[in-house]
């Protein structure tokens, strides 16, 4: 075989390499930013059911409007919100809030009992549900991406193309402990 053949056969292969490397780099950040746009869409589908569940919750606890504002003006946050962890971070306080809203039905029997309450609390455990998974999609991606850019031989190709690290989710600490039961 000559040296000519031989050089072109190691180029050709270095060239199929470094696009096999790039494009996997492409695929990962895709992914990543997939899992992005799914915790927006439910995030978004969440905000969504927001005001059904207030004016439900109105009807039968009109007194309890400090709550509902602070439900909306919340939900307002989480769809302001610039970045996904500021929008994260307001769902999270979100959360607490909604959660107060529930146990407002404890307090009023026929709000318990209103079919629009029950399926509107099954919608929004549902979207948290949704929510919860989509948020570890996307650390798992981010992970995925974030290791594929930075070990041999991608993070050559990382570095070229400027390929950035992605930032995980991150969850506040008063949510890493756990609740206090008390008998």
């Amino acid at each position: 075989m000559s040296t000519m053949l031989i050089v072109i056969i190691v180029v050709i292969a270095l060239i199929v390499l470094y696009a096999v490397l790039y494009n996997g780099l492409v695929r990962a950040r895709n992914q990543a930013q997939e899992f992005h746009s799914q915790i927006d869409v439910q995030l978004k589908r969440r905000t969504d059911l927001i005001p059904n569940l207030v004016e439900t919750v109105k009807g039968y606890a009109a007194h309890e409007k400090t709550t509902l504002e602070e439900v909306v003006r919340l939900r307002n946050s989480v769809m302001s919100a610039d970045n996904l962890q500021d929008k994260v971070d307001a769902d999270n306080m979100l959360t607490g809030a909604l959660r107060q809203v529930f146990a407002l039905a404890e307090n009023y029997p026929d709000l318990k009992a209103n079919q629009e309450f029950g399926k509107l609390m099954e919608e929004l455990t549902n979207t948290e549900n949704k929510v919860a998974y989509a948020r570890q999609a996307y650390n798992s991606a981010v992970q995925y991406y974030n290791t594929a850019t930075q070990t041999f031989p991608r993070n050559l190709v990382a570095g070229i193309h400027h390929f950035k690290p992605m930032e995980f989710l991150t969850i506040p600490e008063e949510e890493k402990q756990a609740p206090q039961v008390k008998f």
